[in-house]
């Protein structure tokens, strides 16, 4: 059952993931789209949408996760752990960020240039790569 359960974390991780990087592509895609209206409103409808299903895998990926620390054990008392919760904390609060800049942009504020948003977009690049190394190597 562990097998199984880091399995599925790992896939509604990597879903979650796919959100994380995506949706900060789509502020940029808002921020150069001006103001064409149809343009905006089929951003925006995408970007509400891919930000509700991030939330639902991150959900599913934080159950499995805690099944995986409490039921299982691992990791229980290893710094590795504590490490990179708190970068996935870091990715969490980045992803509800870019939801929130979202909703703003499809009200009619006004969005960063794109090319801030672009450097914005690749922060959760930076985390992520930490957090692989923290999983894989376990460094203490």
């Amino acid at each position: 059952m562990y097998l199984w359960t880091k399995l599925f974390h790992l896939l509604f991780v990597i879903a979650w993931m796919a959100c994380v990087f995506y949706l900060p592509r789509i502020l940029v895609n808002l921020a150069e789209a001006g103001a064409d209206a149809a343009v905006r409103e089929r951003l925006g409808l995408m970007g509400r949408r891919l930000y509700r299903f991030g939330h639902v895998m991150f959900g599913i990926a934080l159950l499995l996760g805690l099944a995986l620390w409490l039921h299982f054990r691992m990791g229980v008392g290893q710094g590795w752990v504590h490490a990179k919760l708190m970068l996935v904390v870091m990715l969490l609060l980045h992803f509800v960020f870019t939801g929130r800049w979202i909703k703003r942009a499809v009200a009619g504020a006004a969005l960063p240039s794109p090319t801030a948003l672009r450097w914005f977009n690749e922060i959760p690049l930076l985390l992520a790569i930490p957090v692989l190394w923290l999983v894989y190597f376990k460094p203490f």
